[in-house]
């Protein structure tokens, strides 16, 4: 529907509407009392620039709440604190005059080695989507907007702004595309960013099928659509594909040759008309869920609080991946020295760089919070440099202050320079400093805890050898350090499941041989099989597979049940007893896994379906129910879903590999009728209700030859040749016309 003032909107005014303003404001329409909007970097903090403004977090910007980035949020597995974080968030964009916020981005892990998997969720579609729903409504529950990005294919940094994602469709559908689906569907973002790069050729920004057909058509979605900053190439055929909003400003380019196309007929004004539509109502809508009297807290005012949101966060994301002999957690009262080492552990590592760098409020380092949460000696030493320099001397040091303890909290990681925005990393390696550093720790005597600060999985071969527990804590935010302290000692439980496998070495990786592409293509080559479900269908080892995080109690599940409550409808109910079997209170998280073994396609071995995240006290059971729905069970065709009757798997456990129940259930849905094209195989002829009746025909007035091919033996041979094919070997000239008539007769006997 138009907005009321797009009669009253010149030509220029609507031009200048779909263009930014400046680097982070759109522009306003003062006679007609239109306001400009201000958006701004996410997604794990607002950052809202003070001055000279950029894309890359190079400039300042005002104290801001930093929460864990994505690949520790991603690993919460928890939507309700997710939904918490974005309401976090969007009171400091409401306290800093922020009308959206950039984010949450919800593009899959296809390869570890993206730079920018940090603020990524998960290698889960499912997972992504179900997270970065629960962020956007939060968000948007302050009367703020969020901006899903990067839509779609956005899987590295190298040659991000050019590169051409080759991907076919149903791998979109099924991997690329769900997590932007069901986000747009459960929580209707403000807006949508588009990706900087093409999409099988075309420009994300200026790919109609993309933004309108899929997007708005398949999807329903409501609000904008923005470019990624520079993103737009064609600010023509950008509006005309239906991008609302180009960001930042391109001075007056872009709203110039708008107007010319308008005016020599080459752009219909009435797809700028949507476009400005889109944009007004949508801020409209934003700003009228604010209430008229209120008054938003500052970010000092907040601060305290969203602190320590951030720091339950952090422990929530914390993954704990080892935990020999149960060392952890320490006791804080008693015992010998503690030896803290790594730069890590004073000089935190809690964000991403690039442009969703945030100046944090406050920040807690690791070494600190640890002298404060135990009465033990603690000790310290650096033991390397971030540049790798004077490595002699500080492994020598840290063995001097790690000799007599009774632990050692080894904290590595990849420094800033490892990985960012801008570039993908070419190896999984940690630095080899620290793996040189940790050896030497090792032969010490000590128990060792590995703590890691990364944004992308590392490879953990070495680390494991010479650790009796590993922690992997991602980046953490401001008070990442305070929640590791919170983790060692026992006041927290690690929560974290992995939302991505941790391979064992970089060639075993799906993407290995298709990373990050040539000649300004990139082809997705492994198609669906994108982490778990390339290790678990292959049978692959890994280090540690998807869903895989150890807490401090363990559970019991039992009295499993998959039921189907009409098996003609593809839907079931799983429901399963879930027992906390130790002395402490702890959570768990339920997985169900879904597996199609016999269909008429491709497909993994099984597939995450559905999670819920279960908090226990000792002893204490519960009896969980998941539902699943006809998406659970179905695969992308040419003619859209496809549920196929048969026996499905369900699993329920608690990692894609430690699975604690598996049923097998029959779902009678009605199987899909095939279609036939010009290209139909005999076989495929053969298999169709109505086709094989039409061939049979056929054959008959072919006399010998119509007998021979009704032999089986000779069916076998010639069953994957078009018919077209055979029916040129039978001496008919108008072999087009002769399929064009079999097909028209398999219409009539269908109706």
């Amino acid at each position: 529907m138009a907005h009321p003032l797009i009669e009253e909107l010149t030509l220029e005014e609507k031009a200048s509407l779909v263009s930014g303003a400046s680097f982070w404001t759109t522009r306003p329409v003062e006679r007609l009392g239109i306001e400009g909007a201000t958006l701004t970097d996410g997604p794990h903090g607002v950052r809202m620039q003070t001055a000279g403004a950029d894309h890359l977090g190079i400039n300042a910007a005002h104290p801001a709440t930093a929460f864990p980035t994505a690949a520790a949020l991603g690993s919460t597995w928890d939507p309700e604190l997710l939904e918490q974080v974005g309401q976090a968030l969007g009171a400091e964009s409401r306290a800093l005059d922020v009308d959206v916020l950039l984010g949450p981005g919800v593009n899959i892990k296809r390869s570890p080695l993206c730079g920018r998997n940090f603020e990524y969720f998960s290698e889960d579609p499912l997972l992504a989507g179900e997270l970065g729903a629960a962020w956007v409504n939060g968000v948007q529950s302050k009367g703020v907007g969020a901006s899903l990005k990067h839509y779609a294919a956005n899987n590295q940094e190298t040659d991000r702004m050019r590169i051409s994602a080759e991907v076919d469709e149903r791998t979109l559908r099924e991997i690329y595309f769900p997590a932007f689906e069901r986000t747009v569907q459960q929580a209707q973002p403000a807006t949508v960013m588009c990706s900087y790069n093409r999409l099988n050729g075309t420009f994300a920004s200026q790919n109609r099928w993309l933004l309108t057909d899929v997007l708005r058509g398949d999807w329903g979605f409501e609000g904008y659509v923005v470019s990624d900053w520079g993103a737009v190439a064609d600010p023509v055929a950008a509006v005309a594909a239906g991008l609302d909003l180009e960001m930042p400003s391109s001075g007056e380019r872009g709203p110039k040759a708008i107007v010319d196309a308008v005016r020599n007929g080459t752009l219909s004004e009435s797809l700028l008309d949507i476009a400005v539509s889109n944009v007004l109502s949508t801020h409209e809508r934003l700003r009228a869920a604010r209430p008229a009297d209120e008054t938003p807290q500052s970010v000092e005012q907040l601060a305290e609080q969203h602190h320590s949101l951030a720091r339950r966060a952090a422990a929530a994301g914390s993954v704990l991946l080892t935990n020999e002999g149960a060392l952890l957690p320490l006791d804080a009262e008693n015992g010998g020295k503690i030896a803290v080492v790594g730069e890590f552990a004073r000089t935190p590592r809690y964000q991403g760089a690039g442009s969703s760098h945030i100046n944090p409020t406050r920040l807690d380092d690791a070494l600190t919070a640890i002298g404060e949460a135990t009465r033990r000696e603690v000790v310290f030493a650096p033991g390397f440099a971030f540049d790798g320099s004077d490595e002699e001397t500080l492994v020598a040091a840290a063995l001097e202050t790690a000799a007599g303890a009774d632990v050692v909290f080894a904290f590595l990681g990849l420094p800033d320079a490892e990985e960012s925005e801008g570039f993908d990393r070419t190896h999984m390696d940690l630095p080899a400093n620290q793996l040189r550093l940790l050896a030497a720790l090792r032969g010490t005597g000590a128990k060792v805890v590995v703590v890691l600060s990364n944004g992308a999985v590392v490879q953990l071969g070495e680390v494991v050898g010479n650790a009796d527990a590993v922690l992997e804590v991602w980046l953490g935010g401001q008070a990442g350090g305070s929640a590791t302290a919170d983790i060692l000692f026992g006041s927290a439980e690690p929560e974290g499941r992995l939302a991505e496998s941790v391979p064992l070495q970089l060639s075993d990786t799906p993407a290995f041989v298709n990373w990050p592409g040539n000649q300004g293509k990139v082809f997705y080559g492994e198609r669906l099989y994108v982490g778990y479900r390339w290790y678990d269908t292959t049978g692959r080892d890994v280090a540690f597979p998807f869903g895989h995080g150890l807490g401090y109690t363990t559970f019991g599940y039992s009295d499993a049940r998959v039921t189907v409550p009409d098996p003609t409808v593809a839907a079931a109910v799983v429901e399963v007893t879930v027992t906390n079997q130790g002395t402490r209170a702890g959570a768990e998280v339920v997985q169900v896994y879904v597996g199609d073994p016999v269909a008429g396609v491709d497909r993994p071995v099984h597939e995450l379906r559905a999670f819920a995240k279960v908090r226990l006290e000792a002893g204490e059971s519960r009896r969980v129910r998941l539902e699943l729905d006809e998406r659970a069970f179905a695969f992308w065709s040419p003619n859209g879903w496809v549920v196929e009757p048969g026996e499905f798997v369900v699993q329920i456990g608690a990692s894609s590999r430690d699975l604690r129940a598996v049923e097998t259930i029959t779902l009678d849905v009605p199987a899909p009728e095939p279609e036939l094209g010009k290209e139909a195989t005999f076989e495929e002829w053969m298999q169709h209700p109505q086709g094989a009746a039409v061939l049979g025909q056929f054959l008959s007035g072919l006399g010998e030859a119509g007998a021979m091919w009704r032999d089986p033996e000779t069916q076998k041979l010639l069953g994957s040749m078009p018919l077209r094919s055979l029916i040129s070997f039978s001496g008919r000239t108008d072999i087009d016309g002769t399929v064009a008539g079999l097909l028209n007769e398999v219409d009539k006997a269908a109706k």
